[in-house]
């Protein structure tokens, strides 16, 4: 029996690994995150399990102890069991927890990589996240910090580090992100871009400053980018025939930018 830990992407189905397309079509089980694009839950197996735990705010405080609870059982009656998860299993998604649950129990694991959003986001909206003369590294930051971690999270410091910033699950938090970001020497003048529901038919990108930014409406869920890359739109041409591909396939859906 193995649970394969498998990075759903960003959204758009076509994103994701082939391996992690092949194991969707032939898992027993598939135990999903409230976010997975439904064109990605469409690859399931019909005869496959199909499991929503997804978290939703105001859940109960052992939301992630009854995940472990039902991956571990989803282990004892099936031989193959996909933890299906948006984006990177090890990028803010628990993965690690969730691994370290199911080798407690004995049960194997095995990790398939997704494409993060904290950079398919960007690249969606045509946004590098590193680039010569503008940056030369990137900083990945939650911006919805675990309450109960020893250390918050040092925003003053990130504004010195001179990357890119970007920050998931940040939207409910840009008036504070920020506030910090400025107190800690960013200019009020520095390009940001939000880039909502990316790689989706409802994708969304929104330019502003810092100091604009906290009376910018973010809509969940959301990848900020902050720095200089983010006043830039050098589009891949492979992006764009992506965009088109959606906004046909969805009625003539626009994209704004």
């Amino acid at each position: 029996m193995t649970v394969y830990l498998v990075g759903a992407g960003p959204g758009h189905p076509d994103l994701l690994t082939v391996k992690a397309a092949r194991l969707l079509d032939t898992a027993d089980v598939v135990v999903h995150d409230r976010l997975v694009d439904p064109r990605v839950l469409d690859l399931i197996a019909p005869w496959a399990e199909v499991i929503d735990v997804g978290k939703r705010p105001g859940g109960p405080a052992d939301a992630q102890d009854r995940i472990h609870r039902v991956l571990v059982a989803a282990a004892g009656r099936a031989d193959t069991v996909v933890r299906l998860k948006g984006g990177d299993p090890f990028v803010f998604g628990r993965g690690g927890e969730e691994a370290e649950a199911l080798r407690r129990a004995g049960v194997d694991v095995e990790v398939v990589p997704g494409i993060t959003s904290a950079i398919a986001g960007p690249a969606a909206a045509g946004i590098p996240v590193t680039m010569r003369g503008h940056a030369s590294g990137f900083t990945v930051i939650t911006g919805h910090q675990d309450p109960t971690a020893d250390r918050p999270i040092d925003w003053e410091a990130a504004a010195r580090l001179g990357t890119t910033l970007v920050v998931l699950m940040g939207a409910s938090r840009v008036a504070h992100i920020a506030d910090q970001l400025m107190a800690g020497g960013l200019a009020a003048d520095t390009p940001v871009a939000a880039i909502e529901s990316a790689t989706t038919p409802h994708q969304r990108v929104k330019r502003t400053t810092l100091g604009e930014l906290p009376g910018l409406p973010v809509l969940a869920p959301a990848v900020l980018v902050i720095g200089t890359v983010a006043a830039l739109d050098v589009t891949d041409s492979g992006l764009s025939d992506l965009v088109t591909q959606l906004a046909d396939d969805n009625g003539g859906v626009k994209w704004h930018n």
